[in-house]
């Protein structure tokens, strides 16, 4: 099994398992009405954080470093989202990676 603390070993279903692990005893009590709303927050953190890192803004190495904690954070609540809802999203992501299934791309 990789390890969940090597970045680069870490998968989709790995990362959906740590969070159902260490989260849904919480997260399934708190229900889906409150954790989208918790989902939206880090959603609204992570507008706030590339609009201070569009080009020609010169974010600080503060800012920098916190547009990647937010958009981890987007994916943590979005995993734990999936956890309540009994989504798997690596089976759900074969929408994309499926040949058969892709087609063509947004504008």
């Amino acid at each position: 099994m990789p390890d969940p603390a090597d970045p680069a070993a870490l998968t989709v279903s790995g990362f959906q398992a740590l969070i159902r692990d260490r989260y849904l005893a919480t997260d399934a009590a708190r229900g889906t009405p409150a954790t989208f709303m918790w989902f939206i927050e880090e959603v609204g953190e992570l507008a706030t954080a590339l609009q201070q890192n569009a080009p020609g803004r010169n974010p600080t190495p503060e800012q920098r470093a916190n547009l990647g904690e937010e958009f981890a954070d987007v994916l943590a609540w979005l995993m734990t989202l999936a956890n309540v809802n009994g989504v798997d999203i690596a089976q759900a992501l074969s929408k994309y990676t499926d040949p058969d299934r892709v087609e063509g791309v947004k504008a």
